[in-house]
């Protein structure tokens, strides 16, 4: 019995290893197939808000780029009307090789879907604070490898009304607990968030990012005639 015992313990440890190896080298398989599943509704729903968004009409003499009040003000209605849940954007990050949708919101629930826009701060172009949360181990662990992250590193963030790309200057490391990091500095701003360390959730891991370009999305002259 107690070779039989020891036997038995000494697989379920290595059991114990091999997931855990699984899942650091190649993420939860079973909880990815979700998460992905859940990417391409995502990415169906935010293709038909790409397609119904109008810009309300501007002034007939402005001509030329819209002024970035024209950005911060479209920017301001899609916060609006954007409801938990919903597809709000396309992140891309070359360094990480990641293409993901954004869901509104950063419940337990929305966060299995993908990376999620905190409902308490700003979207990009706002001139305030965009925080995005996004796990690193389940759930398609889209910020896994969030401290590989350098500056300079290039973020895009596109939405209905316009592409933000961002530059990274740095990172944080801070408790689990400290909302201050949800406060608004005055200025157009990018924070991405996951847990750290890896497999633990006793601080979050933050990389701070700042805006280099803006560019309106043009809408087709029939919306706007519409």
């Amino acid at each position: 019995m107690r070779h039989r015992l020891g036997t038995l313990i000494l697989v379920i440890g290595l059991g114990v290893l091999a997931w855990s190896a699984t899942v650091y080298l190649w993420k939860d398989p079973f909880t990815t197939v979700f998460t992905a599943y859940e990417q391409r509704k995502l990415e169906t729903k935010l293709d038909a808000t790409f397609e119904s968004w109008v810009a309300r009409p501007k002034p007939l003499q402005q001509t030329g780029r819209p002024a970035k009040a024209d950005v911060r003000r479209e920017a301001r209605r899609f916060r609006l009307v954007s409801e938990e849940g919903d597809a709000v954007a396309r992140l891309e990050i070359p360094r990480l090789g990641l293409d993901a949708v954004i869901v509104n919101g950063t419940s337990s629930g929305d966060l299995r879907r993908g990376p999620g826009w905190h409902m308490e701060t700003f979207m990009p172009g706002e001139g305030r604070l965009t925080y995005i949360a996004g796990h690193r181990t389940t759930y398609g662990a889209p910020f896994s490898d969030i401290d590989k992250l350098r500056r300079g590193d290039r973020i895009l963030l596109e939405l209905p009304y316009a592409s933000v790309e961002y530059r990274v200057t740095g990172h944080r490391i801070v408790d689990d607990n400290d909302l201050s990091v949800l406060e608004s500095r005055g200025r157009e701003e990018l924070v991405l968030q996951a847990c750290h360390p890896r497999f633990f959730a006793s601080q979050r891991y933050l990389v701070d990012a700042y805006p280099i370009r803006v560019t309106e999305r043009r809408v087709a002259a029939k919306s706007l005639s519409g």
